[in-house]
């Protein structure tokens, strides 16, 4: 054999076994990355842990934020059960800002950005936890616990979550997370979705790695059994268990709406629920569901639309006690007010592909083998006034948490290898 030619296939083999190698510790890495699907309630924190012990504050002078007459003091204890593909990265960034202007204490994962979902939440994943220690806001993904949570915030602490159409939830989760669910690898069609839709049970494995993202998400992220029969009575308990934990529940098809709700149970200023929309697929990469598809999609996930019908039911009835006028003033006070926001601090006034954001600072997570997911990019001049509350207002989450002072090493390390693979 030649020489050049036994180089390269010594060079071959070699690039074969470092190859392995390099695979292997990405398995190592990840398998201690992603905890296993079913851990159970057993591994949250013992029982004897001690519960939150805040400190007394100083007395806040009222604001009317809300429009009563008495005036109120704005609520700074925040639960936010971030669900996914739901707008909540949008709610995470206004959190964020409020927290960070206030100098309040964040309950943040440790390692990640998120709570070892899809385990169960429990208090010692909190960074720098120590029992008995309190903190102003929880609000990264988790699995929900909310005995674990609970002990975590003040007793007056609000308890707010955020909910989509179920058939569109799925449309979006399926196309974000559905390349790391193994079992829709063996769909063959140009139309995976509809495909899978056709005959879901066809594919469908309850313990299938992943499988959660495609099946009654909602009810998972909110720490039910995802696959229990719809007959059964725990359905509607678990329904009113979750009425009874949350003070509000939002809608993502009304989102303005529902900020202007958690204004007035929060009693925040207008300037606190500014917002640009965040973490938005292009339009090229959000297939509308057709009606017959979207019929399906409602039917497999049957738990998810329950518990969409009675919150937005119990929505409705919130938005008629606030007021339909004073709702309808409000709501197009909160958009004159975010279309100015846009006009100051957006360049091209518009959300952009990810190859076109010019600063990497504003470039957010992107689904794997793919770059679906928009951006925007900072006007270069903006006013003193201004300059601070735009940068906020559109850095993604992973930035925005790293600048808090969240440790997000595995996270970092994981941006690191996609970005070497080019994943």
């Amino acid at each position: 054999m030649p020489l050049p030619q036994k180089k390269r296939w010594e060079s071959m083999a070699k690039g074969l076994v470092l190859g392995a190698l390099f695979t292997s510790f990405l398995l190592l890495l990840y398998s201690y990355a992603v905890p296993p699907l079913y851990t159970g309630l057993a591994s949250t924190t013992p029982e004897g842990a001690a519960p939150c012990s805040p400190a007394p504050r100083e007395p806040e002078a009222p604001t009317s934020a809300n429009g009563s007459a008495g005036g109120c003091q704005p609520r700074r204890d925040i639960v936010f059960m971030k669900t996914h593909k739901t707008a909540s990265s949008t709610l995470l960034n206004i959190l964020f800002r409020f927290g960070q202007k206030h100098g309040l204490k964040f309950a943040f994962p440790n390692g990640r950005n998120d709570f070892d979902y899809p385990a169960f939440f429990a208090r010692s994943l909190v960074q720098d936890y120590r029992p008995g220690a309190c903190f102003n806001i929880i609000c990264n993904h988790m699995r929900f616990h909310y005995d674990e949570v609970r002990g975590l915030v003040a007793p007056n602490a609000a308890f707010i979550t955020v909910l989509r159409d179920p058939a569109r939830l799925f449309e979006s989760s399926f196309h974000y997370f559905g390349s790391v669910v193994p079992f829709t690898w063996k769909l063959s069609g140009r139309d995976k979705l509809a495909e899978f839709l056709q005959d879901p049970d066809r594919y469908y494995d309850p313990r299938g790695y992943n499988a959660h993202y495609l099946r009654n998400l909602l009810f998972f992220d909110l720490g039910y059994d995802s696959d229990l029969d719809p007959s059964s009575p725990q359905v509607q308990e678990h329904i009113l268990e979750v009425e009874r934990h949350f003070h509000l529940v939002l809608l993502q098809e009304y989102f303005d709406e529902s900020l202007v709700l958690l204004k007035d149970l929060l009693c925040w200023e207008l300037e606190d629920v500014l917002y640009f929309k965040l973490n938005a697929r292009r339009a090229s990469a959000v297939p509308r569901l057709s009606g017959e598809l979207y019929r399906r999609a409602t039917a497999w996930n049957v738990l998810d639309a329950r518990l969409y019908r009675h919150f937005n039911a119990s929505f409705w009835r919130k938005v008629e006690a606030f007021g339909r006028e004073r709702m309808a003033r409000e709501v197009a006070a909160l958009r004159r007010a975010n279309e100015r926001m846009r006009r100051i601090c957006i360049d091209g006034g518009r959300a952009v592909d990810a190859a076109a954001i010019q600063d990497s600072a504003m470039q957010p997570w992107q689904p794997l083998g793919a770059k679906s997911i928009l951006g925007y990019n900072l006007k270069k001049s903006i006013g003193q006034r201004h300059a601070q509350l735009c940068r906020r207002m559109l850095t993604p989450e992973i930035q925005y948490l790293m600048d808090l002072g969240a440790n997000l090493w595995i996270t970092k390390l994981w941006k690191f290898i996609r970005d070497f693979l080019r994943w």
